[in-house]
């Protein structure tokens, strides 16, 4: 298998977060429609995002276990490792009942009702909460992260394109202004320095 760096997690977790978005968004916007011949493909929309979502929530909390073991932390980001994977826990747990209520929806043909809706917002809230622990991980901890930029170098050995061209234009107006500066009259000196010989 192609080694990825860290490894795979970071990859399949964004087609999870994107998949399971638009179903829920689909689903509310079905909803908000209502009885209109529009609905019946906001509900396909949903269904068939929410379902392919599933699948990759499955790779993605499979990846996301084996980078729970092989990636190297320290005592402060391994709490917030087990914090991460907690809610992922809980939303996969959400996700796998917001599937089965889904399918048997439609395989029973049942409209959509109120209560599919708030499990499917919490859904929504949980999957977000677990994003930003994630998130938290890689930009606050470092996890997965081979090196690190040090904070100094930007400010010493880093220079942007503005600095470069104030920089160089300061030189410049500096250099210019020696150029321009006045310098004692040689010949007016030569003058009167012969006027006092005689």
């Amino acid at each position: 298998m192609i080694e990825i760096i860290p490894n795979w997690h970071p990859i399949f977790v964004h087609f999870t977060v994107a998949l399971i978005s638009t179903a829920i968004g689909f689903f509310l916007l079905a909803k908000l429609l209502g009885n209109r011949p529009i609905q019946e493909q906001c509900l396909i929309i949903a269904r068939w995002n929410l379902w392919i979502g599933t699948i990759f929530a499955v790779i993605t909390v499979v990846t996301g276990i084996l980078a729970y073991n092989s990636v190297a932390h320290d005592t402060p980001s391994h709490a917030a490792m087990i914090e991460h994977r907690n809610w992922a826990l809980a939303t996969f747990a959400v996700l796998l009942l917001t599937t089965l209520w889904s399918a048997w929806s439609f395989y029973a043909n049942k409209l959509i009702k109120l209560p599919f809706l708030l499990m499917a917002v919490l859904l929504l809230g949980l999957l977000f909460s677990t994003a930003w622990h994630g998130g938290e991980l890689v930009y606050r901890y470092g996890l997965g992260v081979m090196s690190m930029p040090a904070a100094e170098d930007h400010t010493s050995g880093h220079v942007h394109s503005g600095e470069m061209q104030s920089s160089d234009s300061h030189s410049h107006s500096h250099e210019h202004a020696m150029k321009t500066e006045p310098t004692p009259d040689k010949h007016k000196h030569e003058h009167e320095h012969d006027g006092h010989s005689h």
